[in-house]
């Protein structure tokens, strides 16, 4: 039975993570979304499929997110981005691997290209959402909003039944990480699968996804009736599909 383990980041800092090794084969590294956890569906139906192709499966929670430690407002992009470079290292160590990124996770995962740009074989994100910070909640900011988050540097934004705490440096941080305008030259498969009912994040923004990659063989997969979570029994199971035709080109 797999169980959650703890690595030690720093003297004060400790992430959750998820681990199902396999000799000789690739890993499955998932990354999860903005202020989500690896109690999700996703998660659980991935290293299910992991373990029934005998493939390596990590998966880790961002300090501030579900157990790991410390809190999510002092959290951004380049910390979230190293934690998941320093677990890569230590974990998966020198053996190739595949990101699937869900939402942010995608975001993460394109910073990723940058420290193993050799040993990652593919890329499925699931309604990706690079620089969403900026885009999505910054300019849609009125100007009252705008000088409160200035002014005592966090706003708590209400969206359906839940808070978000949007800290003014996190905003900042976003963008220095900066994505959609670089070139990624890996001859790899990537793979974008997106909601078109999804009113979180637009399918334009899986569309952004593929074409930072130049020589990528890319596919984009938009599911009809798929909200921004693509949870449900049926979507996981594209998912799995999905990641099963990236994974069939290396094992």
């Amino acid at each position: 039975m797999n169980k959650y383990k703890f690595l030690k980041i720093s003297p004060s800092k400790k992430i959750r993570y998820l681990i199902n090794k396999y000799k000789k084969k690739p890993y499955v590294v998932f990354l999860h979304g903005f202020m989500s956890d690896l109690e999700g569906q996703k998660p659980r139906k991935i290293l299910k499929f992991c373990n029934s192709k005998k493939i390596g499966f990590l998966a880790m929670e961002y300090s501030g997110h579900g157990k790991s430690s410390g809190k999510f407002t002092k959290g951004n992009i380049s910390k979230w981005t190293n934690e998941v470079r320093i677990a890569i290292k230590r974990i998966v160590k020198k053996n190739k691997f595949i990101l699937v990124g869900s939402s942010m996770g995608s975001w993460i995962s394109l910073n990723q290209f940058k420290f193993f740009n050799n040993q990652i074989l593919g890329f499925l994100g699931i309604g990706s959402a690079p620089e969403f910070l900026e885009n999505l909640i910054w300019k849609k900011f009125n100007n009252k909003m705008k000088n409160e988050i200035k002014k005592i540097g966090i706003y708590n934004l209400k969206y359906g039944n839940y808070e978000y705490p949007i800290t003014y440096q996190l905003i900042k941080d976003g963008r220095k990480n900066k994505i959609l305008n670089k070139k990624i030259k890996n001859k790899i498969y990537v793979t974008m699968i997106h909601g078109k009912k999804d009113e979180v994040v637009p399918v334009s923004y899986s569309k952004k996804v593929l074409k930072v990659f130049k020589n990528a063989n890319k596919k984009l997969l938009i599911i009809k009736n798929g909200d921004h979570s693509l949870s449900s029994k049926r979507n996981l199971s594209k998912i799995t599909k999905e990641l099963n035709n990236i994974i069939s080109n290396y094992i």
